[in-house]
């Protein structure tokens, strides 16, 4: 059984993270957060569930205007070409389905066969605000413990300049 909201919110508070959460409608895209974001402070994020042709997946946690580029990210790490991965193998892997896509989602990663990319740029501010489980809410962390919470659920995050990657020839 994926882990809950209530389940993510006693880890931080086992993990000694303070949490801040705001209910609001259900959003899908970036774009459809933008008067939410509006008032929150922080580094608001978008969040993409990758897998190679050999089955590896990964989780990309970004700031939310960072470019992407996939086709490059996968020679960075030392994979094969990047494709999404379909909606059973994100609910298998991290209890979610699309639209909430969320770091917190490592959580249920618990064999260790997800592996976290985490942007630079997201990393430059504090707190950063993802999706609690659902895509009905949003939950403030400060920067430091997002890194925390990562190492705890078993997931050394790979810190990619995207900035940079992007600028690439």
């Amino acid at each position: 059984m994926p882990a809950t909201r209530q389940d993510l919110f006693a880890l931080f508070d086992e993990l000694g993270i303070a949490h801040a959460t705001t209910d609001h409608e259900p959003v899908f895209t970036v774009e459809e957060g933008e008067a939410i974001k509006a008032d929150l402070p922080g580094g608001h994020t978008k969040n993409l569930f990758l897998k190679d042709k050999k089955g590896r997946l990964v989780l990309v946690s970004a700031l939310g205007d960072s470019v992407i580029r996939v086709n490059r990210l996968h020679r960075l790490l030392g994979a094969q070409r990047f494709s999404f991965a379909r909606e059973e193998i994100l609910y298998e892997a991290l209890g979610v389905r699309p639209g909430s896509v969320t770091a917190f989602a490592l959580m249920n990663d618990r064999d260790g066969q997800v592996a976290f990319v985490l942007d630079r740029a997201l990393l430059e501010h504090d707190p950063v605000n993802f999706h609690p489980l659902s895509n009905d809410a949003t939950t403030a962390i400060a920067r430091d413990d997002l890194l925390k919470f990562a190492r705890a659920t078993g997931h050394e995050p790979v810190i990619v300049d995207f900035a940079a990657l992007a600028a690439e020839d």
